[in-house]
């Protein structure tokens, strides 16, 4: 596993940044189709790790077939929280684009991203290259 340069980036910018539209994105809604994707990647990420996403030491989200696994998270403020992507052949991201955060590096298949989020409230984030013809867009509720 590769955890790529962005580790540890606190995201302390003010709820509105001057010259960055608003959350004008959301996320899915979560369906069957969904659901079924979500099974997949986390059975993915078993198979490339050797253990369920949850018995990692932190909150994990899994990149596959353009969705963001769990679509939505809520977690308290100053939890750093781990994107990984669980794809055989495709790469993602992880962009807080409201925030005015730059985009993350690429995500190849295994490769991780992990970001502690200081500010709380509601935080749409996509995935640069899938968002708008994919839909690949989660949201990350962070509690004071």
């Amino acid at each position: 596993m590769r955890v790529l340069s962005i580790a540890a980036v606190a995201l302390t910018v003010a709820a509105t940044t001057p010259g960055v539209a608003a959350q004008d994105v959301a996320p899915p809604e979560v369906d069957e189709r969904i659901e079924r994707i979500c099974a997949e990647a986390e059975e993915q990420y078993v198979a490339m790790f050797g253990k369920p996403s949850a018995e990692e030491p932190l909150p994990v989200v899994t990149m596959y077939r353009n969705v963001f696994c769990p679509v939505e998270l809520e977690i308290e403020a100053g939890t750093p929280v781990r994107w990984v992507n669980v794809e055989r052949r495709t790469s993602h991201s992880v962009w807080f684009r409201a925030l005015g955060q730059p985009e993350s590096e690429r995500l190849f298949p295994e490769e991780v991203v992990e970001m502690t989020i200081e500010t709380p409230g509601d935080h749409v984030y996509l995935c640069g290259p899938h968002w708008e013809t994919h839909t690949m867009i989660g949201r990350l509720v962070v509690k004071p």
